[in-house]
């Protein structure tokens, strides 16, 4: 099957009496699992929710899953002033701390983080920026990756943050599989065609109901990389 009959969908029709591919299906069933890397860097947890559930809908599709954050650049001093702040970073001390290794290797990304005046924060752009030695030696080519975001308002910078992170990936060379509007939970959550955003109140909630759409994004993030493989 071609790719633009798997990205819409279509599939060449068989006569009913065809006899099904015996060896074709153990192929497919032989697949590798997908190595997936969900990315995240939160500072109340918002993106950090957002992560564990593109977990937890990569593990119902098979993948091998790493939940991991970015390095924290601001001085402890700062967020100790901050109570959200210092009890989320106090709850995610466990979660393992992005390196290189972890980019090469993954098949896919999943990246989630708030945006900062329409743009990414600087933790999350200190890590792409360290990437270099990856891309020179072309590891970053033909990974898959999608990405998620969130701010206090609706025109906040979600979609330019989104796109900000995008353009990075193509001059990695990287696949998006940003999730459009493949299905009806992206119009539940507020309709972004780019990657699930969200906004967050002043008592840090979500305002919109996200989590069909963020699990939709991550099984279809999937998919694609099961298609490169």
């Amino acid at each position: 099957m071609g790719i633009l009959a798997k990205l819409f969908g279509k599939k060449k029709s068989s006569p009913t009496s065809a006899k099904p591919d015996v060896a074709a299906t153990k192929q497919e069933e032989a697949e590798p699992a997908v190595n997936v890397a969900i990315i995240n860097y939160s500072m109340g947890g918002t993106n950090y929710q957002l992560s564990k559930w593109a977990e937890e809908a990569a593990n119902a599709e098979g993948a091998n899953v790493r939940v991991l954050k970015v390095p924290e650049l601001a001085p402890d001093s700062v967020i100790e002033e901050n109570p959200a702040w210092k009890a989320h970073v106090e709850e995610t001390k466990e979660v393992p701390e992005a390196t290189s290794a972890d980019i090469e290797w993954a098949d896919a990304f999943i990246f989630s983080v708030p945006t900062r005046f329409g743009n990414v924060p600087s933790q999350f752009k200190n890590y792409l920026d360290q990437q270099g030695g990856l891309w020179a030696n072309g590891k970053t080519v033909n990974k898959v990756v999608s990405a998620m975001t969130s701010a206090q308002n609706s025109h906040g910078g979600q979609e330019a943050t989104l796109l900000r992170i995008y353009t990075s990936m193509m001059h990695w060379g990287a696949i998006i599989a940003a999730p459009g509007y493949s299905d009806p939970v992206i119009f539940g959550a507020g309709g972004n065609p780019y990657g699930t955003s969200v906004t967050v109140d002043q008592d840090g909630n979500m305002v919109e109901d996200v989590e069909a759409a963020v699990k939709h994004q991550a099984k279809r993030t999937i998919d694609v990389a099961k298609w490169m493989q």
